[in-house]
């Protein structure tokens, strides 16, 4: 048995809660949303098809619905319109999460472990941490998982190979500031430098980075992949698999960065994160990280 809360029911709250179905992860799903008319029409859109698909109460409802929730996924705010960064959502959404969210669904599920999703997802989850009162394990944003997945589709297609046997991550903030650490990527265990040395790495970096813009531009909003993201973590942690994966959580000195959130690979499971991988960066790689993360801490600064 697993419940799942989801916070927000626009495009990629409804489509995470079909996902969740689909995949068989939750049993029970509550989709809570200031447009209660929208939140009900959401779920019965996805209850009504579960009969093939996988056994699951799927309702509309308040904060206090969310009481007993394995997992609360944060996907309110508003979404990016084309042109925007994600950044420039940081003020509006930070308001809404602190002032509205926060002191409402921790009341009534505070032992949850909380996936945030939401733009800017650094910003976002470095909220909770700061004024939830959770502890910061439980405080899991979806961070570069979605670019770390657009890069290995990407690198699938480019080199031939099984998207299971490609195995490069993208770090840091989930925007402008990201990076790929290409000095750890590998194929199969062998090195992408030995496998693919001629692989044009600035035109990657430059796709992976632009993929969300692109989609946003071409039908006006990301939410397949972002939903197939956040069900995978969702699974990892209701299986405990302690899988380490590419999400943004607090950096308590990792790297020598302290008091932000941005992604770098973290094990998670049934607790939420309880720990971090520490990859072998270059030099010239934790410049980035750290430029990244004064890129975030700029932003959160300039809040109100």
């Amino acid at each position: 048995m697993s419940k799942i809360s989801i916070i927000g029911a626009g495009n990629v709250g409804a489509a995470v809660a079909h996902t969740l179905v689909t995949q068989h992860i939750a049993t029970e799903i509550v989709l809570i949303d200031i447009n209660e008319e929208k939140a009900l029409g959401e779920a019965m859109d996805v209850y009504q098809g579960t009969p093939y698909t996988f056994d699951c109460k799927v309702v509309a409802g308040e904060y206090p619905d969310a009481a007993d929730s394995d997992i609360v996924i944060i996907s309110s705010g508003i979404g990016r319109k084309p042109g925007q960064t994600r950044l420039d959502l940081a003020q509006v959404n930070f308001d809404v999460t602190k002032n509205q969210i926060i002191p409402e669904i921790t009341k009534y599920a505070p032992n949850a472990i909380y996936v945030i999703v939401g733009n800017p997802v650094d910003v976002i989850t470095y909220t909770f941490c700061k004024y939830s009162g959770l502890p910061e394990s439980h405080v899991i944003g979806s961070g570069t998982l979605l670019d770390t997945s657009r890069l290995r589709a990407r690198l699938s297609t480019d080199l031939g190979v099984s998207q299971q046997n490609v195995h490069a991550h993208v770090f840091g903030e989930h925007g402008d500031s990201s990076f790929i650490p290409w000095s750890t990527a590998n194929i199969a265990g062998v090195p992408l430098a030995q496998f693919a040395p001629d692989i044009d790495k600035e035109e990657i970096t430059d796709f992976v980075k632009k993929s969300g813009s692109v989609v946003i531009s071409r039908k006006g909003a990301t939410f397949y992949a972002v939903a197939d993201t956040t069900a995978y973590i969702c699974k990892s942690i209701l299986n405990n698999a302690g899988v380490a994966i590419p999400v943004s959580a607090m950096m308590n000195g990792e790297y020598g960065i302290s008091d932000v959130c941005l992604s770098t690979l973290n094990f998670v499971g049934r607790n939420g994160i309880s720990g971090k991988l520490m990859l072998p960066l270059t030099d010239e790689e934790v410049e980035k990280l750290k430029a990244s993360a004064e890129a975030l801490k700029s932003t959160i600064a300039g809040l109100k």
